[in-house]
């Protein structure tokens, strides 16, 4: 979840690969997987879709006792607010949710009040910025 994501474990983030456009999503769903390498697509094993993951620099070393690397990885599950957007989200967002436009290497992103469905701030309202983005 990203409230248990720690910077530092993030640290020796290269890049992120999307698989999917992130400028139509709300928000994705982010977690800190154990993984045997450091770079290429992991297999995904939860209900619904993988949208991206990290791809470690190789400066990233393996856990002593598993030798897998924690790598982030992004994804959305069937009731999530892009494929029911009158759903259990139409409002609001999961724990471990994120704008993806908030993320970059290294950094863990944050929840907007476009990832959480919500109205949009005074300070958009005033800029002129409406919702979905």
């Amino acid at each position: 979840m990203s409230a248990l994501i720690a910077e530092d474990e993030l640290a020796h983030e290269d890049d992120f690969v999307w698989l999917e456009d992130i400028s139509t999503l709300d928000y994705v769903r982010q977690s800190l997987d154990r993984l045997p390498t450091r770079r290429g697509k992991p297999a995904y094993h939860r209900d619904g879709r993988m949208v991206g993951y990290a791809l470690l620099g190789p400066g990233a070393k393996p856990s002593r006792s598993s030798g897998t690397f924690r790598r982030r990885v992004f994804w959305l599950l069937p009731h999530d607010r892009d494929t029911d957007p009158q759903g259990l989200y139409a409002t609001g967002a999961p724990a471990e949710a994120v704008d993806p436009r908030t993320l970059a290497p290294g950094s863990k992103g944050c929840k907007t009040e476009r990832s959480e469905g919500g109205p949009p701030s005074s300070a958009m309202r005033e800029l002129g910025i409406t919702l979905p983005l």
